[in-house]
Order: structure tokens, then C-alpha cells, then sequence
């Protein structure tokens, strides 16, 4: 079980504003390169495979060594604002490209809650990259349920300058949650994102649906904002 690194992420949160890209600082260590910055460093690791709600606060480090072993940490929301909780990532895991166009990756994110009175919860991960592009899967065991992950990130095939990426995921529950006219005991959802620049502004149209409907959205606990079809338009801008 990987175990959370003490409270050095939330400090270095403290100084990290939400912005789309946000700045990263790199420094080599030895045979170790050190990320710090207020967006992900390590896009399998963190966004694609179990994305989370950013608060106003977020950061996180990412040490990797010359043969591929990294680890690091990243928080989403680093408790401040009382709509977000306090979220610490640990993840630890292994790159390696086989050549130019292709890679691999595995790895192992430990997920915990320390300003709630609730379970940790793991996740293993892994992917190939091709030609710029990430195909992966990860599965995990949340305290109330467990979770299949399928996702693509097509970043190397972006026509028009256009980002695509997309998540499909089944939801088993541990204990069937009653909803109207019967039980449901799982159920799946998914989300596609289109991204564009322009003018230093990051432009997001995301659709996120489920497969359940009406009163059996009471039941609803997955990735997405909500239960029923969504179309949200996002735009940020980094300031620094």
C-alpha cells in the first residue's frame, strides 16, 4: 500500500493558483529530474485515469530517475475553499519507450482523505503510447465500490489543432443501492473532451453521460458532475 508523504504537497499547494497550464519548475538531482508545479506533470498519472474536481488551490511534485522509476505527489484541492476537501495523491510507477513512437507505462496511485472520515482507496494504472498518442487502463477499489477504466488521450493526432481525449468506465457496487422499481448494482459512464488554445486561453468543450436515467440517477457515484448528459464550455488562462 503506498502510503502518503507527509504534508509537503498541501504546503507547496498553498502557493499555486487554478490555472489551465500552470507553470512548472524542473531542476536535475543527480540522476533524478524534479518537477514542482500547479498542473500535472505526469498526464497518465494524474487527469486521465481518475480525474477530480480542482480547487482553487492545487500542486504537486514528480521525481523520476534516469531508468523510468518515478514517484511523486499531486493534490487537486488543498482544502482551503470549503467546497473542495483536502485530496493527496501518492502515485509510484514505471516509463519506459521501446522506441521514438512507442512506450509503456505502469504504476500505482494511492488516493487519501485526511480531512474525511472515510477510506483510502487504490488504483493501478497502465498504458501504451504511441505516436504521441496514450491508450491505457486502470482499475480500482473505492470504499464503496470498484471501478474499470478505459481511456484515450489522442494528442498526437490533433486535426486542427484540436485535443481529443476520451474515458469510458464501469462502476460494480459493493451493495446494490435501492432506487425505483428495483436495485442497481452497477452501472458505466463516459466523458469525451475537446481542447484548444487560442489566444493564451485554453478552450474545453467536454459531454459526459451515464447509463443510468431519471430515479436511478439516485444512485448515481461516478466520474462525472452529474448523473444525465451534460455539455459544459470551459475557458482558463494562465497568469504566470
Amino acid at each position: 500500500m503506498l502510503k502518503p508523504f507527509g504534508f509537503l504537497l498541501p504546503l507547496c499547494t498553498l502557493l499555486a493558483c487554478s490555472v489551465a497550464h500552470g507553470q512548472i519548475f524542473q531542476r536535475e538531482l543527480g540522476d533524478f529530474d524534479l518537477k514542482l508545479g500547479t498542473s500535472p506533470s505526469r498526464s497518465m498519472a494524474q487527469g486521465l485515469v481518475k480525474p477530480s474536481a480542482t480547487g482553487s488551490f492545487h500542486g504537486g511534485l514528480d521525481l523520476t530517475h534516469d531508468s523510468g522509476f518515478y514517484f511523486g505527489q499531486w493534490s487537486p484541492s488543498a482544502g482551503i475553499n470549503p467546497e473542495h476537501t483536502l485530496e493527496i495523491d501518492s502515485y509510484a510507477g514505471f516509463k519506459q519507450p521501446f522506441d521514438q513512437n512507442l512506450g509503456y507505462e505502469i504504476g500505482v496511485i494511492h488516493y487519501s482523505y485526511p480531512q474525511l472520515d472515510t477510506l483510502d482507496s487504490q488504483e493501478l494504472y497502465g498504458g501504451l503510447t504511441l505516436l504521441g498518442s496514450r491508450f491505457g487502463a486502470a482499475f480500482s477499489n473505492d470504499p464503496d465500490k470498484r471501478n474499470s477504466t478505459l481511456f484515450a488521450d489522442l494528442g498526437g493526432n490533433e486535426p486542427f489543432g484540436i485535443g481529443i481525449s476520451m474515458k469510458y468506465t464501469t462502476h460494480r457496487l459493493n451493495t446494490p443501492v435501492a432506487v425505483d422499481g428495483g436495485f442497481v448494482s452497477s452501472f458505466t459512464d463516459w466523458s469525451m473532451k475537446f481542447s484548444r488554445p487560442f489566444m493564451g486561453i485554453d478552450l474545453n468543450l467536454i459531454y459526459s453521460d451515464s447509463s443510468l436515467n431519471g430515479s436511478s440517477c439516485s444512485a448515481y457515484s461516478g466520474h462525472n458532475s452529474q448523473c444525465d448528459g451534460l455539455l459544459t464550455l470551459k475557458a482558463e488562462r494562465s497568469f504566470y
